[in-house]
């Protein structure tokens, strides 16, 4: 069992513990990506959560996904295949996998699977746009989920212009009451991922955010929109992409973020330091040199399709080979080498975790954050 497995195992057992041993890790991970830089060598793959592509299928056509349409189209992962990773998974100790798609609720097998890893030991959530979540929650809650993360993406007409299909909005509140009131958050943990683009990046949207989540006792993250990844796109005439004109709208926004954070601490999951650094992300983008530990990662595709992340570093196809012979092979380590270094699209997956492990992104955001919330 790894370091940070137990340290999982006393937070789990001992709550007050938690805040404690996170701190240790992330100052342990802040020395590891020192040395990394010096020597690489010393930076290997050592998977802690694997997100699983359980379906291409959807049953919205959000303007920045292109899942149900021409990535992956019509590709499910079998529950056989799926039983196999997880029994690999465990064998190897990874504590966590996310349920993603496409939309995960519409695969046939998603309460087993959720069942399966429970089986094994492995931890499941899921990350769903919750339209039909309460025709399956009872389901869901007895094969043993826990956690469900869902992408925020306005109120009312907002929402269903993102989604493109009418009335879904009426739908999705339809279905969140229904969870909750079946589930309270001591039975069933909510979170909103919010999608911090051109269209949202304003106080009112963000207002809207934070009352939607107080309304469902839910937290948030942060989500800056995606410039890299394979399934995403920057909708018509690139309307959710920052500009340099976006400065000011989104420094008021992080601002405005960092007020709630101080007020609202539990509500939002990022820190003050990784909140500042979402301006840089959103403006800079792939000039971020920031490295980043992919090496905790691994993802996988609705194909079968094995990378180390949710951009690149292929490892193999689960149709060809089982998920025991992809893990920590050379391949595998190269791959958690090269995502350091950066020899990628230099996403912004995981910035928060990144920024935090960085020793001199650290320190600089973590200066701007306390000069701005004095502020």
């Amino acid at each position: 069992m790894t370091l940070a497995a137990v340290a999982r195992k006393i937070a789990h057992t001992v709550p007050a513990t938690a805040p404690l041993l996170k701190s240790g890790y992330r100052a342990s991970e802040r020395a590891l990506t020192t040395i990394g830089g010096v020597w690489p060598g010393v930076i290997h793959a050592n998977t802690e959560k694997i997100t699983i592509a359980i379906t291409a299928h959807c049953n919205l056509r959000c303007k920045g996904c292109n899942y149900g349409r021409d990535f992956m189209p019509g590709a499910q992962l079998p529950l056989a295949l799926y039983a196999d990773l997880i029994e690999d998974a465990a064998a190897a100790n990874v504590p966590a996998v996310r349920l993603y798609g496409g939309e995960p609720l519409l695969h046939p097998d998603v309460v087993r699977m959720v069942e399966i890893a429970g089986d094994h030991g492995v931890g499941a959530y899921m990350t769903t746009n919750a339209l039909i979540l309460d025709r399956k929650i009872d389901a869901l809650h007895g094969a043993g989920l826990r956690k469900i993360t869902m992408g925020y993406y306005g109120q009312g007409a907002a929402f269903d212009a993102y989604v493109q299909r009418p009335g879904r909005h009426a739908r999705l509140i339809e279905s969140l009451d229904a969870t909750r009131r079946a589930f309270g958050p001591d039975k069933l943990d909510f979170q909103f991922n919010f999608l911090l683009s051109r269209q949202t990046a304003n106080v009112a949207a963000i207002e809207e955010m934070r009352v939607f989540a107080e309304r469902y006792d839910a937290a948030v993250q942060i989500d800056v929109v995606h410039y890299s990844l394979p399934y995403f796109q920057d909708g018509p005439e690139t309307e959710l992409q920052f500009r340099p004109q976006d400065a000011d709208d989104l420094r008021r926004s992080i601002d405005h973020l960092l007020a709630i954070k101080a007020r609202q601490p539990q509500l939002l999951t990022a820190s003050p330091t990784a909140l500042v650094s979402l301006e840089d992300w959103a403006l800079k983008q792939a000039e971020m040199k920031v490295p980043c530990d992919a090496r905790k990662l691994l993802w996988i595709g609705a194909d079968g399709s094995v990378m180390l992340c949710y951009v690149t570093f292929p490892l193999g196809n689960l149709h060809e080979k089982r998920l025991r012979d992809i893990l920590y092979t050379p391949d595998h380590h190269r791959a958690a080498r090269d995502a350091f270094a950066l020899n990628c699209p230099n996403c912004h997956c995981e910035s928060a975790a990144r920024i935090e492990k960085h020793g001199p992104s650290n320190r600089k955001y973590s200066a701007m954050a306390k000069a701005r919330t004095k502020a």
